[in-house]
């Protein structure tokens, strides 16, 4: 499809051809130095001690809970709105994801209230998700874990750079995991990272993350080691040196990039204020610092939202949803994974939920174009209630 307006784009120049041109002259494209280097720099720029890249944000969210030793019989209470992974990763331990709802309309974060509902005796960790690049609220969720004994994860896919008090995302809970899909604020095409401020689970997401093997081909490389050890059932989960390099690129730019996202993101709200007042804009009463990830409207009730999204595909403007709640899906379902309770928050945000067009490099006579188009769209999908009155 040729968009006029993309949901997304890359945010690549010269420097990222340098940079990976540097990595094939050298002639080791393994994980080793650079990946050294992008783990520091982007510790530095969070704010902790270790930073720790694997292959992709799913397989940090895996090595987390592995870390944490989360098994059968445990629980890990996660939102349903939000990637599948989430979740997934929760599975892939033996353990069990238990579905809270989201805050408000407004506030499409994980609920602090409906975490504190969901925790029983099996319940060993909370796993959030910064939606959109907006910080959950972080200083009740690790109050409520401390209290309650549990290890706090962060899905911090959406919100590099974002913060509470000068705190960044990924500082916060025990471990957080990190996505650089080409989609996110920075990308690396596939990759992630994992933040802590704990050794020791630093060490054992290291050593899980390359097949339990107390050395790596680095080491050897460089005269350290000669053989190795297996200590514990790891993982092929290594990054390698292209997109490291790439990576340390896209962190350099990353700042700026954020700071573009908030400016074109205001003037979104700004135009939906006065052009189509009708549509929702949830974070309109942010008070933290956000990474704009991504820009989630919500339509009005009464909308047919396909009709809606064909409306804006007929215009060149791509769409998305941000997501469809993770308990409906088919697999989930069918294997009980189903909410304690209904969520009904989730529920109505996620039958509304459209996400326009975001990313630094977009101009803002290309936004006047997506709320021109939305305010017509709307118009065209809107759905006038069915008369209750019964014709005599």
């Amino acid at each position: 499809m040729n968009w006029l307006v993309p949901l997304s784009d890359l945010n690549f120049g010269q420097e990222e051809k340098d940079a990976v041109q540097r990595v094939l002259d050298s002639g080791w494209l393994a994980m080793g130095d650079v990946t050294r280097r992008f783990e520091q720099e982007f510790a530095d720029f969070t704010g902790v001690k270790h930073g720790i890249a694997v292959t992709n944000g799913t397989a940090s969210l895996h090595l987390a809970l592995r870390a944490l030793e989360i098994g059968p019989g445990d629980e890990v209470i996660v939102p349903s709105l939000t990637f599948v992974a989430t979740a997934n990763a929760v599975l892939y331990t033996g353990a069990t994801p238990v579905f809270a709802d989201i805050t408000s309309e407004d506030d499409l974060n994980i609920s602090p209230a409906s975490i504190e509902e969901q925790i029983t005796e099996k319940t060993r960790a909370i796993m959030v998700m910064h939606y959109g690049g907006y910080p959950c609220d972080m200083p009740s969720i690790m109050e409520i874990a401390r209290r309650r004994d549990l290890y706090v994860i962060e899905d911090a896919a959406h919100a590099p750079g974002a913060k509470i008090m000068e705190r960044s995302m990924g500082a916060w809970g025990d471990i957080a995991s990190f996505s650089f899909f080409p989609n996110k604020n920075m990308t690396t095409a596939e990759g992630g990272m994992l933040t802590t401020n704990d050794d020791t689970l630093a060490q054992k997401m290291r050593t899980l993350r390359s097949h339990g093997m107390t050395t790596l081909t680095w080491d050897r490389h460089q005269g350290h080691a000669w053989s190795y050890d297996v200590v514990d059932l790891g993982y092929n989960y290594r990054i390698d040196e292209i997109r490291s390099a790439i990576g340390l690129e896209q962190l350099r730019k990353l700042r700026r990039g954020n700071e573009r996202r908030a400016q074109l993101t205001n003037l979104y709200r700004e135009m939906f204020r006065t052009a189509v007042p009708e549509i929702a804009v949830p974070f309109s009463q942010f008070a933290w610092d956000s990474s704009y990830h991504i820009m989630p409207i919500l339509l009005p009730p009464g909308t047919n939202r396909a009709r809606f999204a064909e409306g804006m595909k007929s215009r060149r403007i791509q769409t998305s949803l941000h997501y469809p709640p993770i308990h409906q899906f088919q697999y989930y379902r069918e294997n009980g994974l189903v909410p304690r309770k209904q969520l009904l928050v989730t529920e109505n945000v996620a039958s509304r939920e459209v996400t326009l067009p975001l990313y630094p490099t977009m101009d803002p006579s290309s936004v006047e174009l997506v709320v021109s188009a939305v305010r017509e769209a709307v118009r065209e999908a809107h759905e006038p209630a069915v008369s209750k009155i019964q014709p005599s």
